[in-house]
């Protein structure tokens, strides 16, 4: 019974990674194509997604904790070193993270 239960598990994991995969790429794509509303609701349903099947986001992936927008260096995001730290600033709602 257990053996089923953990084929089943592995088979979620794979389709939440893949559909997750999928909706950060379109949140960065919809973000530089001028569609800021779309990119949020990119982020938000992969972190639904994230939420229901006990999935991590993909490693490579920033995104602002405050106003759900993907962050990329130079385009909406400041990152700064100060005294060995690494300050990032989210450009849309000036949040900060350290």
């Amino acid at each position: 019974m257990s053996g089923k239960r953990l084929r089943n598990r592995k088979k979620i994991e794979d389709i939440a990674n893949e559909r997750i995969g999928i909706l950060t790429g379109l949140s960065v794509r919809a973000l530089m194509s001028g569609r800021p509303d779309r990119a949020v609701r990119y982020v938000d349903l992969s972190l639904r997604i994230c939420g229901k099947t006990k999935v991590s986001m993909p490693e490579g992936f920033a995104f602002c904790k405050e106003c759900k927008m993907p962050l990329i260096p130079g385009v909406n995001q400041r990152v700064r070193v100060c005294r060995e730290r690494v300050i990032s600033t989210c450009g849309n709602c000036g949040h900060i993270k350290r």
